[in-house]
Order: structure tokens, then sequence, then C-alpha cells
């Protein structure tokens, strides 16, 4: 595995591990951004910078019991690393339309432009299963 590589795993592995906020800037740039494309949770999409991402890691921590990503392909292309992933997490606690103990599951296409090793920016594409 390339650093390019890496710097998406390192990610994924940190979330599955249950790291938030804080905790996870070192995987990134400090200019670094993520753009979700519309998907059943956010209608309309969002890009977010750094600091939003951790915050937004942060208030999400407590309503997911466990999460995990599983890669199933891995493709670099320069600096770019093309992931197409398996989402899958437990809801802890009852929360808008979500019950505790309820499973979610999402298929994933993400984009990840990495530098130095670290992420500067991720496109994801995520499609979640009805809920």
């Amino acid at each position: 595995m390339t650093d390019t590589t890496t710097a998406l795993t390192a990610l994924h592995d940190a979330l599955t591990a249950g790291r938030h906020g804080e905790d996870l800037r070192e995987i990134f740039t400090p200019d670094a951004t993520t753009t979700e494309h519309p998907n059943a949770l956010n209608p309309r999409g969002r890009t977010s910078t750094l600091a939003e991402m951790l915050a937004a890691s942060e208030a999400g921590a407590g309503l997911l019991a466990w999460q995990r990503y599983d890669a199933h392909t891995l493709a670099e292309h320069g600096t770019t690393v093309v992931a197409r992933l398996t989402w899958t997490g437990e809801v802890a606690r009852d929360a808008g339309p979500f019950r505790e103990g309820q499973r979610l599951t999402a298929h994933i296409a993400q984009f990840a432009e990495v530098e130095g090793g670290r992420i500067r920016s991720i496109e994801t594409f995520d499609c979640y299963e009805a809920f």
C-alpha cells in the first residue's frame, strides 16, 4: 500500500475504532474539505471544511454504538485514491427517525486526494439502504 491508499484506509480504520473530533485532525491537511453528494441523510449534499468535519464527527460520535467500513475496491491514480465501500453502523440511541439497535448500511464511492500522506479532499457518494 502506498501513502495515497494508506491515508484513506487510516481514516476508515480510525472511524471504525471510534476515533472522532480532534483525534482525526492528523489524518487531514489543514485545508482539507469533504464534498458529500445528496443522499438520504443529507438530501442537499454539502461541502465541509476540516473544522466542520471534526465537529460533525464529534456530534455524531454518540449517535452510533459502532460503525465499520468494508473496502471492496481501492484504486490509485497519481495522488487520487478511489474506494468502493460498504459502511455499516448501529444506532446507539433513539434519534429522529432512528431507533436504538437499528442497523444502517450505505454503499459508498469515495474519491480522495492525498498530499504528503494526508487527505486533502474527499468527494463521497453515499447510497443508503432503506431505513
